[in-house]
């Protein structure tokens, strides 16, 4: 997909900020993700892979639509949550999207109230998003996207078990799993939730 079958906004932003065209792995893959395909993207760091989250996710949301989030983006910390927001907010530039992070190290009860007044993208860590859709604070029946970027951190204090247990609570979705490598771990979430996806191997 060029960047010519993006949103102006998208176009503009990436522009701004020198991108004038995909690179390599954007080129091999964010078509088939605007097709709604489910996938593995397994790619080196550096390769691009938060900047084909951002534009996937902004490219096909376009604009705020109504209160529940429509795309999901689990990662590891807080850090990275931050991190993630900050790029969403360089691209979204002249759009009204609205990205809200969720992590531990903020008041569960604010966060649930905050969620409550509306988003689109939601960035979350697993055991806090999961903390709050257990307590009612967050409506996952409008996703449209669930995404984990730099999925290496899932096989550590147990966020492999509470990602899957989010497909749980959607009904159609399309998963994008972003990682260095491909962990055998992942053939569980191929054999149920992900049995259609592909899997897109890339090297520098």
């Amino acid at each position: 997909m060029s960047f010519k079958k993006i949103i102006e906004p998208l176009k503009d932003n990436l522009q701004k900020n020198g991108i004038t065209q995909p690179n390599p792995l954007q080129t091999a893959i964010l078509s088939k993700i605007k097709g709604g395909r489910s996938m593995f993207v397994i790619a080196p760091k550096n390769a691009g892979k938060t900047t084909s989250i951002v534009i996937s996710v902004i490219n096909k949301l376009k604009e705020a639509f109504e209160d529940a989030p429509r795309a999901l983006i689990f990662v590891k910390d807080k850090e990275e949550a931050l991190k993630l927001e900050e790029i969403f907010n360089t691209y979204k530039r002249g759009t009204d999207l609205r990205v809200y992070c969720a992590y531990e190290e903020h008041n569960m009860e604010l966060q649930r109230e905050e969620l409550y007044l509306g988003t689109d993208i939601v960035i979350a860590t697993p055991k806090r998003l999961n903390r709050i859709f257990y307590l009612n604070g967050i409506n996952l029946n409008k996703l449209q996207m669930c995404i984990v970027e730099d999925a290496e951190f899932l096989f550590r204090n147990n966020n492999f078990a509470e990602v899957t247990r989010t497909p749980e609570s959607i009904s159609k979705c399309q998963y994008l799993v972003f990682s260095d490598k491909f962990d055998t771990r992942f053939e569980r979430w191929q054999d149920s939730f992900m049995y259609l996806s592909e899997t897109v191997e890339f090297s520098n």
